[in-house]
């Protein structure tokens, strides 16, 4: 978008006061109103001086105007094309054949609806692939945890400690013995019975077990009886019952005995054995880094006999872990690269063009469709510097577009940037307008715009080269205020003290100090382009220069101007 550039309607001074110093920028500056027509020349000052007299009043020439009634508005004014609210151009990410979309140019659409989806049937074989690595480094990942575990080396059953046999700071290898642990407080006895009769026994029955060599009986518990036959001698079939019982303090391995449960006696004898004897390994190699128990110690199922270390087992964990994450991201990355598949609308909006069909090819970074939102229109503006102080957020903007004739729209301002860009010498600010009410507009139309600063309605006013320096006026001499004035020179004018109120350049709004009936006099400007010399009677000169670049009996020297 082109942005409109504010000039002022004194560009062409403003150029100039940058000539002639302090004084003539102050007399270019909007609302500072010091008319030309005081202003005194050196050169007439000089003539003073010498001798050379007073300009007779008949050598100026005065225009007069009756103090009048009207309506002042100071605005600042411009042009500016219009822009959506939003405005979006879906791109497409990937290439592919496109399967679907199902809308069509000047369609609503909202945020989230599908404009096409992409074939994906090149990214489906990425994506398992993708898949099946993660699996297979999650496997390898969870297998080195277990490594880790592994450090610890514990007891599988409950028992006693009877002999260790590493110390802290040895290298033990995997499968190496580290420990044996033997739990003889609980003696077992695996004993034949009939099939039969086995089949009707159940873990936890009470059983009854007799010592074969003293005949003492022991009362014990049923923890296992096989669910399969075994053929013994004779063809005797068996099914063989395991009874665990409490060691009084003399049972050894070297003893046997047979069992009786419900009144069915075993069909053999055998030799006790210990509830747990255990031969304890480590898993992986490592260092010794603590004992956890000592010789004699009782542990439990679990307890841990000692502590290992590894440098090896702890980096493949690592390993194992960074190359789960690399998966991980991978798959994420494919899974991204499949939402890129299905496009959908980022805003809320109508399709302005649409560039792709179904069935077509849609190419990387190539722009599918436009979607703006036009809920509401805005406008940028340049503001000059001189300007731009005067414009604040929510000021009301009056808006016209040619292509709607007879309608003026009503925008207010919602940004007022402080970036300002410099050319040719002058400083302009953004300014940002907004337009709800937007019936008739569309994006890209030329409008003006007019910002009002400030109004007065049905007020007394006077042309605004009509005002001299000290806030004073001339009047006729038979104006009503005159009795309020000094008069001037020949006593055909009087300078009557005002108070001023809103100007928009071409007229001033007296506040107090004239009233309806006066007749104002005042020089007007030349046609040179330059600062002429002119007089005021009783002796006050006025002017610059010719080529000063400032309208003689000047005023505000133009007021408010444009953008």
């Amino acid at each position: 978008m082109i942005l409109p550039v504010m000039k002022r309607d004194t560009a062409q001074q403003e150029k100039t006061s940058k000539k002639f110093g302090t004084l003539a920028q102050k007399l270019l500056r909007r609302r500072v109103i010091i008319p030309v027509v005081a202003c005194v020349l050196i050169g007439v000052f000089a003539l003073r001086l010498s001798g050379g007299g007073k300009p007779a009043a008949a050598d100026l020439t005065y225009t007069t105007a009756k103090l009048e009634r009207r309506d002042i508005t100071a605005q600042i004014t411009g042009s500016g094309s219009l822009e959506a609210a939003n405005s979006y151009s879906v791109t497409s990410l990937v290439e592919g054949n496109i399967l679907t979309a199902d809308f069509e140019e000047g369609d609503q659409v909202e945020e989230g609806t599908v404009l096409y989806t992409v074939d994906t049937s090149d990214l489906s074989s990425t994506l398992e692939q993708a898949q099946i690595s993660l699996d297979q480094a999650r496997r390898s990942y969870d297998s080195r945890l277990k490594d880790l575990e592994k450090l610890s080396v514990t007891s599988p059953k409950a028992g006693r400690v009877l002999s260790l046999e590493v110390e802290a700071g040895d290298k033990v290898s995997a499968g190496q013995s580290v420990a044996t642990l033997r739990n003889s407080d609980v003696m077992t006895l695996k004993v034949p019975f009939l099939s039969d009769e086995a089949a009707g026994f159940y873990v936890g029955q009470s059983a009854l077990v007799t010592l074969e060599s003293t005949f003492e009986t022991l009362e014990g518990t049923v923890s296992k009886v096989d669910r399969a036959d075994t053929v013994l001698e004779g063809n005797m079939i068996v099914r063989y019952v395991t009874a665990e019982v409490a060691n009084p303090g003399a049972l050894s391995a070297d003893q046997t005995g047979s069992a009786t449960v419900d009144g069915c006696a075993s069909a053999g004898s055998a030799a006790f054995t210990y509830a747990a004897e255990e031969n304890i390994t480590a898993e992986v190699s490592g260092q010794v880094a603590s004992i956890q128990t000592q010789e004699g110690s009782w542990v439990d199922k679990g307890g841990v006999i000692l502590t290992l270390t590894s440098d090896s087992v702890e980096d493949n964990v690592q390993s194992a872990a960074d190359s789960l994450r690399n998966a991980e991201l991978s798959l994420e990355s494919r899974q991204d690269q499949l939402d890129n598949y299905t496009i959908t609308s980022p805003i809320r909006g109508t399709v302005i063009d649409k560039n792709y069909k179904a069935g077509e090819t849609s190419e990387a970074g190539k722009v599918l469709c436009s979607i703006y939102d036009l809920s509401y229109l805005t406008m940028t503006l340049s503001v000059d510097e001189l300007d731009i102080s005067d414009i604040a957020v929510g000021q009301a903007v009056s808006i016209t577009a040619d292509a709607v004739e007879g309608k003026t729209y009503t925008g207010v301002v919602t940004k007022v940037s402080v970036a300002g860009a410099s050319s040719g010498g002058t400083t302009t600010y953004p300014v940002t307008v907004r337009i709800d009410e937007t019936q008739g507009l569309l994006p890209g139309m030329n409008v003006d715009a007019a910002i009002t600063l400030e109004s007065a309605s049905d007020v007394l006013a006077i042309p605004a080269g009509a005002l001299n320096r000290g806030n004073t006026v001339l009047v006729t001499a038979d104006s009503p205020s005159a009795a309020n004035g000094t008069a001037m020179e020949g006593g055909a004018y009087c300078s009557v003290p005002v108070e001023t109120g809103a100007s928009d350049g071409s007229y001033i709004e007296i506040v107090s100090g004239l009233q309806e009936g006066d007749t104002v006099a005042y020089i007007p400007t030349t046609s040179s382009g330059g600062f002429g010399m002119v007089m005021m009677p009783g002796g006050m000169g006025g002017g610059m220069p010719s080529g000063g670049g400032m309208p003689a009996g000047g005023g505000p020297g133009g007021g408010r101007g444009g953008f």
